[in-house]
């Protein structure tokens, strides 16, 4: 009998990253109901990002975000009670608190959010500062090597 081992869910918390255990770590951390709510990561070329967040029921207001030591943190929660006087009959948008935490690679930044027809969008840029950027060094053969 084989079993198929998927790394998926490594993935499932950082962006641009390739670090494998920092994965590992992060997998081993994960709690069984960090599933909610529902949300994709997309990359949309070599260097850019977006994370899509099922934020249905909630409002701009009921959202927050914050990047602090390299991590994206995701809250959301209802402020106000609009809903006073409205008897549901059946309630099955969830509209209960959550949070959701990104570790994000080196030089990955936040360039903006949206809120849309119930999905919260947050575009991501990978932004290499020049000194870290890879550099090719010509072979000159025709001066010797400094002693």
């Amino acid at each position: 009998m084989t079993t198929a081992f998927s790394l998926a869910p490594l993935f499932r918390n950082s962006v641009g990253f390739d670090r494998f255990n920092d994965l590992f770590e992060a997998a081993a951390r994960n709690e069984a109901g960090s599933s909610y709510p529902p949300y994709n990561v997309e990359k949309h070329g070599d260097d850019h990002y977006r994370i899509v967040v099922a934020a249905a029921g909630f409002q701009e207001q009921d959202l927050d975000l914050q990047v602090e030591k390299g991590v994206l943190t995701v809250t959301g929660g209802k402020r106000d009670n609009s809903n006073e006087g409205v008897t549901f009959l059946h309630q099955g948008i969830a509209q209960r608190a959550f949070k959701l935490s990104f570790r994000l690679a080196d030089h990955i930044e936040v360039k903006g959010a949206g809120l849309a027809n119930g999905l919260l969008s947050i575009e991501l840029l990978r932004v290499v500062p020049e000194e870290a950027k890879a550099k090719r060094i010509p072979i000159n053969g025709d001066k010797p090597a400094l002693n």
